[in-house]
């Protein structure tokens, strides 16, 4: 399972559609035929706003409010010249700020979660004192008659708070239908902020989803991978569309994103964590911005792969602008990799660029433990030294902070 962000327009498409609420959003790209434009009514004004899965766009200037049809275009170009690709364009619907409430849900080992305040909109996070929180626990799948009597009971510790009930204003079976809505196309988030509530008529203004990966299968299209978002301002690079490739032909899990092209410290990490572990550390000594990358392999891939996964990350670090640079190979104790077989990947792919590693004054520091790493290790520090790349070669015995401060020790 992973959690991926989709675009707000799906997600909208998604909810309006289940719930009964009319939506006419257009979603509008930087290579799209600006036709698309031409359906706008020129006597109704729009928001258009990027659509990647950023979060608080109109504190970042990325939302434009009351544009006429006329102008929708330049306010698109503007944001694509910011960096991002995606935007979404929407009637203006004018209301009061009272009407702005919040709700999401987000699934949880326990069950769904379910926040809801009175106080919606952008200053959610000042208000955070007004938010309420309900659990709804997981239902099995072979009692469904058991979400009957869990939504009974959140009815009833909803009515409890008689203030919220009046002021959220949501037919008796909106909640309801909305989780069925949550289950049934595999979210794992969604957040509606603000949700409008006016009289009988409701609109769901701004939308942030996520969907569990796994149920792309069963949704029937009702989204795709290519409803994915990861908030980039800037084109993936060619070695990051190689390792997105890469990871959906094999078996095991690669992934890599870059943080700072012209970054000094670029990091080949296995899994276990080893990502979240040496990026907090890079972090806390003061050494983030250097920080050229984020990512990892697992899943026990094979030499081939790793070569490749390698090559493509080196290729990076050899075009980075930074005066010095050092590559982290690191990881935990692997419970199935074979050490020698992943590290023979690694050492083809280094020893294909050694002496441009060289010329740069690359030093390469390793930490690895699992299955056959004596031979695996003794393999790479004998290359590296004979390259004259070798910074540091340790086991499971070296703690893993400590890799990441021996390679900025140097640059």
């Amino acid at each position: 399972m992973a959690r991926k962000k989709i675009s707000e327009y799906s997600a909208k498409g998604i909810l309006t559609k289940e719930l009964g609420l009319p939506y006419q959003g257009i979603s509008f790209t930087k290579t799209d035929d600006r036709k698309i434009l031409e359906k706008l009514d020129p006597k109704q004004t729009y928001v258009v706003k990027v659509d990647e899965g950023v979060k608080k766009r109109m504190k970042q200037g990325l939302v434009a409010l009351k544009v006429s049809s006329i102008d929708v275009e330049k306010e698109a170009k503007k944001l694509f010249a910011k960096g991002y690709s995606h935007v979404i364009i929407e009637a203006f619907l004018p209301h009061s700020q009272e009407s702005e409430k919040y709700l999401s849900l987000s699934r949880t080992r326990e069950g769904i979660e379910v926040l809801f305040s009175v106080k919606g909109g952008i200053d959610i996070e000042e208000n955070r004192n007004s938010i309420n929180q309900l659990l709804i626990p997981v239902i099995p799948a072979s009692e469904p008659e058991s979400m009957d009597r869990a939504l009974a009971g959140l009815d009833s510790r909803l009515r409890e708070n008689d203030k919220v009930i009046k002021a959220l204003n949501l037919p008796k079976e909106f909640l309801k239908k909305l989780i069925s809505t949550f289950n049934e196309y595999h979210f794992s988030f969604f957040e509606i902020n603000p949700l409008v509530v006016e009289g009988t008529n409701i609109s769901l203004l701004d939308v942030a989803a996520e969907v569990d990966s796994s149920g792309l299968f069963f949704v029937h299209h009702a989204w795709t991978e290519t409803d994915f978002r990861a908030a980039q301002t800037r084109e993936k690079t060619t070695e990051e569309n190689n390792i997105d490739a890469l990871s959906e032909k094999s078996q095991a899990s690669f992934s890599l994103e870059m943080l700072n092209l012209d970054g000094g410290i670029f990091m080949l990490l296995s899994g276990g964590g080893a990502s979240i572990v040496l990026a907090d550390e890079g972090y806390n000594l003061g050494y983030g911005k250097q920080l050229a990358n984020y990512g990892e392999y697992s899943g026990n891939p094979n030499a081939e792969e790793v070569y490749l996964y390698t090559k493509n990350l080196v290729s990076l670090l050899l075009r980075s602008k930074a005066k010095k640079k050092v590559l982290i190979i690191a990881g935990g104790v692997a419970n199935f990799s074979d050490v020698r077989i992943t590290f023979s990947g690694l050492i083809r792919a280094l020893q294909e660029v050694a002496g441009a590693l060289h010329k740069q004054h690359i030093q390469v520091f390793v930490r690895r433990g699992g299955p056959h790493q004596e031979e695996g290790l003794a393999q790479m520090e004998a290359f590296l030294e004979k390259e004259k790349l070798l910074g540091f070669v340790g086991d499971q015995t070296t703690p893993l902070p400590d890799i990441i401060g021996k390679a900025i020790k140097t640059i």
